[in-house]
């Protein structure tokens, strides 16, 4: 299909410093996990954004020196020759693809861990880190601000060995560069602090010594945190602007990109969902663009087309800047380029992304099962290998696994029913999507629905009611995918004792899950929300129920309630929102019992109530710490569990039985996927459904194919040579 013109604009190239863009697609840094430590996952990644049409694409944060890292988080690094061998890699494909190639140099001052190095973290002034108050900042003389400058310009001129196009300086995220800006960080009384111009001065420095190091033949452009959101203990939009015409003024930088918030403040940037609508950054890219000489990129999570036109036209912006948007869909610009913008895979603003960042491990996507697996298992977005043998598959349950390993199959060639016992598709997303803050998580629905009706293949059949074992074997398919999800448990076991609460029934008038919720049940004016789980049911719940006017409190486990949304970026909203809402949390404690009634009443227990010394050896039938039965009292009128789930493993359960007719009925295998095998977020939910469709032809498609794993091996010579 054609391009339509009115997306023409997208696709104008762009002059930035010495080098050309092709098109107006610009894929910002953001973590991956990857760094320069596994260069074939780093390629294959970004690469995959290049050939997906985005004419810039840059790694994560690049340390410049080994007193700059962040362990346990991998960012990337440009510390000697093996960093540039590994990252040449990355942009020797980026480059196969016709984009430029960029690299995001980072000093973290006191915001870097220097866990692995061991090195204090030089910054402005001595400070303890704001997220470790144990790891505090030496404050640089200025001879040692020199150094940095220097570590700064080596950095640079190892980036140009590697390949890269583009220097991007970090100086937003509170690190190096703005913490001399900033009031909040800088104490200085020296040439480096005090004034405004003399705040400035490390930053403008560094702009010059990466600008001198690679002789004007690298575009060298700077992230800058317009406003930093915490009014005026830090940098303001005025400051902001105010910075900008000095580096314009000297001619130091060819490019911005313009974010806002501040390392802790992530989330008002990369704004989950929840609580951001996309495209909201218009208000600070925009003065920007009206200053600067040199293009100006803005993020915001952009996945409309018309939106993104909206950006350029109104003179917000001349880059549309994506991290979230090109890891769900890194052929967002070759789609609106080839005329098919309704295949576009929105990002959901989950931040399940941004998550795996936190806890250390390899970025994942809950719309992009190829994330990250592009090199390790071989997998890209939208191509498929055809079935070696085609068969007809009968897949039971149209939740999230069950719809995405319907599409893959359909896309491999495989005669493909989906069997949906509702109405509609969707499963367990139905509900969530109506959670407030959650309606963008519905696209994990219209996506898979728009792409299932494109293949002919592929039937989707709704309303059709529980299958049972009879129904399956007698249906005539050679092989089935059991998808039929989870529910939540009804008598309150959780990980808290793998054990249900005495007078925990949902099937009681005073008691309700999740789904019973969102099916009506009526629950009077005070509830209590038993959350175990920590995630977006617990507080899902706690909000629609406090904005019906209900009382509510929520007892917890945790230090607070929803400890998972810190990693997403969510934390510190939720936490207004449970105060503004007036929803009142009892953290570290659970549920001894529950006594339902005309007033329901939650015996609950503080996690820690027993004695902190524990007698050894213990004498047998007998608690190791003192005994304590102190408990609280909350009354109310209806208790939500939100406890744990259970897999729907009935019909599961009753094929396996029955085993010895499948080959009779002509049926070959039966595989069990997402929340039926085993209760999990949707992001793993989804890639099962999706590896199972990959390797369905495998002898045996239960089980995961190996993966690449990038590792030293011993034995071969290490870098640098001590």
């Amino acid at each position: 299909m054609a391009r339509d013109p009115k997306y023409d604009v997208l696709f104008e190239p762009v002059k930035i410093g010495p080098k050309v863009a092709r098109n107006r697609f610009f894929a910002v840094p953001h973590c991956n996990q990857a760094g320069s430590d596994k260069p074939g996952v780093q390629a294959a990644f970004r690469g995959m954004k290049a050939e997906g049409g985005w004419s810039v694409v840059c790694t994560e944060y690049c340390s410049i020196g080994p007193e700059s890292d962040d362990f346990p988080h991998t960012s990337a690094r440009l510390w000697d020759d093996g960093d540039v061998i590994n990252l040449r890699h990355m942009t020797d494909v980026v480059h196969s693809h016709d984009a430029l190639a960029g690299v995001q140099l980072w000093f973290g001052g006191g915001f870097a861990q220097g866990l692995e190095s061991g090195e204090p973290q030089r910054g402005p002034s001595e400070y303890p880190n704001e997220n470790n108050p144990q790891n505090y900042s030496h404050a640089c003389t200025v001879a040692e601000i020199k150094e940095i400058l220097k570590l700064y310009a080596e950095a640079a001129k190892r980036a140009e060995q590697a390949g890269f196009d583009l220097i991007d300086l970090i100086a937003s995220d509170s690190h190096l560069p703005v913490q001399f800006l900033s009031p909040h960080f800088n104490h200085r009384t020296d040439e480096y602090g005090g004034s405004f111009e003399n705040r400035a001065r490390f930053w403008l420095e560094c702009l010059e010594a990466l600008r001198e190091a690679t002789g004007g033949r690298l575009v060298i452009d700077s992230r800058i945190a317009i406003d930093e959101l915490r009014g005026p203990d830090g940098i303001e939009l005025e400051d902001g602007l105010r910075f900008v015409e000095l580096a314009e003024r000297e001619g130091l930088c060819d490019a911005w990109l313009v974010k806002v918030s501040t390392y802790n403040g992530w989330g008002n940037d990369s704004g989950p969902s929840r609580f951001f609508k996309s495209h909201n950054q218009g208000w600070a890219t925009k003065p920007v663009k009206e200053i600067a000489k040199g293009p100006v990129v803005q993020v915001g999570r952009l996945t409309s087309p018309d939106d993104m036109v909206q950006v350029i036209e109104e003179g917000e912006a001349d880059f549309i800047g994506g991290a979230r948007p090109s890891i769900a869909d890194p052929y967002l610009p070759k789609k609106i380029e080839e005329g098919r913008p309704g295949d576009i895979r929105e990002c959901i603003g989950c931040n399940v992304c941004v998550s795996r960042f936190w806890i250390g491990s390899n970025l994942a996507c809950t719309q992009n099962a190829t994330a990250m697996e592009e090199y390790r298992r071989g997998w890209h977005p939208e191509i498929f290998t055809e079935a070696v043998s085609p068969c007809s598959v009968l897949v039971v349950g149209a939740g999230p696994a069950g719809m995405e390993c319907a599409r893959v199959l359909g896309l491999r060639g495989y005669d493909v029913h989906l069997r949906e016992a509702e109405a509609e598709i969707g499963g367990c997303v139905r509900d969530i999507m109506r959670y407030p803050g959650l309606a963008e998580w519905g696209r994990v629905i219209t996506y898979r629905e728009s792409q299932l009706e494109k293949l002919k293949n592929v039937e989707v059949h709704t309303g059709v009611g529980a299958m049972s074992a009879d129904d399956v074997l007698n249906y005539g398919a050679e092989k089935v995918v059991i998808a039929t999800g989870a529910s939540w448990r009804e008598d309150g076991l959780s990980g808290v004792s793998l054990a249900a609460i005495p007078g925990a029934d949902a099937s009681k008038p005073q008691l309700s899950t999740p789904e019973q919720i969102m099916a009506g049940k009526e629950v009077g004016d005070r509830v209590v929300v038993l959350d175990a789980d920590g995630y977006f049911t617990g507080i899902g719940m706690a909000e629609l129920m406090a904005d019906a006017g209900k009382q509510v409190t929520m007892i917890v486990p945790q230090a607070q309630a929803s400890y998972y949304t810190v990693y997403t970026l969510e934390g510190d909203n939720v936490q207004h929102m449970l105060h503004e809402k007036k929803i009142a949390v009892m953290p570290f404690h659970w549920a001894e019992a529950i006594e339902a009634g005309n007033v329901t009443t939650v015996r609950a227990f503080n996690l820690y109530r027993e004695g902190y010394r524990i007698e050894m050896p213990t004498p047998a039938g007998r608690s190791p710490r003192k005994a304590s039965d102190e408990v609280t009292e909350v009354e109310c009128d209806n208790v939500i569990l939100v406890t744990a789930r259970r897999s729907n493993r009935a019909l599961l359960d009753a094929l396996e039985a029955r085993e010895s007719e499948w080959r009779a009925n002509g049926i070959e295998g039966v595989y069990p996927v997402g929340d039926c095998y085993a209760p999990r977020i949707l992001q793993l939910a989804i890639f099962d459904g999706h590896r199972l469709a990959r390797e369905f032809d495998e002898p045996d498609a239960r089980t995961p194919k190996p993966f690449i794993r990038e590792r030293p091996i011993w034995g071969q010579e290490a870098m640098p040579r001590l």
